[in-house]
């Protein structure tokens, strides 16, 4: 991962420097287009992958997003980023990995997601008598890891905690009151 995360960092670099010397060229949406064009793309790309990577390494990421941010804006790096970011609707780095984690969890949830993502996840069953508000909720089986440093990382394992950001939206959208067997 740590050499993805290197790649990914250094095009992202070197796509900024020549967009710095186009900025005054073309027009503020062209350049915000062509930046989103060449860094968001290099970043969103196989984030799904670096799912609990070191912070090191998310943070030269996020260096390459605050500096796409700065050249659009034309901060200085004394300025805040925040406002910038926010302004563009950009989320940070390990919000990126998370949000595509919970992107492929919905899917596998409602059968839009490739097929062999499917048999990695299991919804917990509650099986009783009366039908329960939690067994609406979709919650996903959280498998047992051996090696915190490798099995963490993996799909069965990651999707469960971040699709409780689709969990408790979704409850509550299709069901507005848990139904009864009476």
């Amino acid at each position: 991962m740590r050499t993805h995360a290197q790649r990914t960092t250094s095009c992202c670099f070197a796509a900024l420097r020549q967009l710095r010397q186009i900025r005054r060229l073309v027009s503020t949406s062209t350049f915000i287009t062509l930046t989103v064009a060449l860094v968001n793309q290099q970043l969103d790309y196989g984030n799904g992958t670096l799912v609990g990577i070191p912070t090191y390494l998310v943070r030269r990421m996020q260096s390459a997003l605050n500096t796409a941010a700065r050249l659009i804006f034309n901060l200085r790096h004394s300025d805040h980023i925040t406002d910038a970011l926010m302004s563009l609707h950009w989320l940070r780095v390990s919000e990126r990995i998370d949000y595509k984690i919970a992107v492929l969890t919905y899917r596998v949830l409602h059968g839009s997601a490739p097929q062999y993502l499917g048999p990695l996840t299991s919804v917990v069953d509650l099986p009783s008598r009366r039908a329960l508000w939690s067994a609406v909720t979709n919650r996903l089986v959280s498998p047992s890891v051996r090696l915190s440093t490798v099995d963490s990382r993996a799909f069965p394992v990651a999707a469960p905690g971040s699709g409780t950001l689709y969990q408790s939206t979704s409850s509550r959208q299709q069901h507005s009151s848990p139904s009864r067997n009476t």
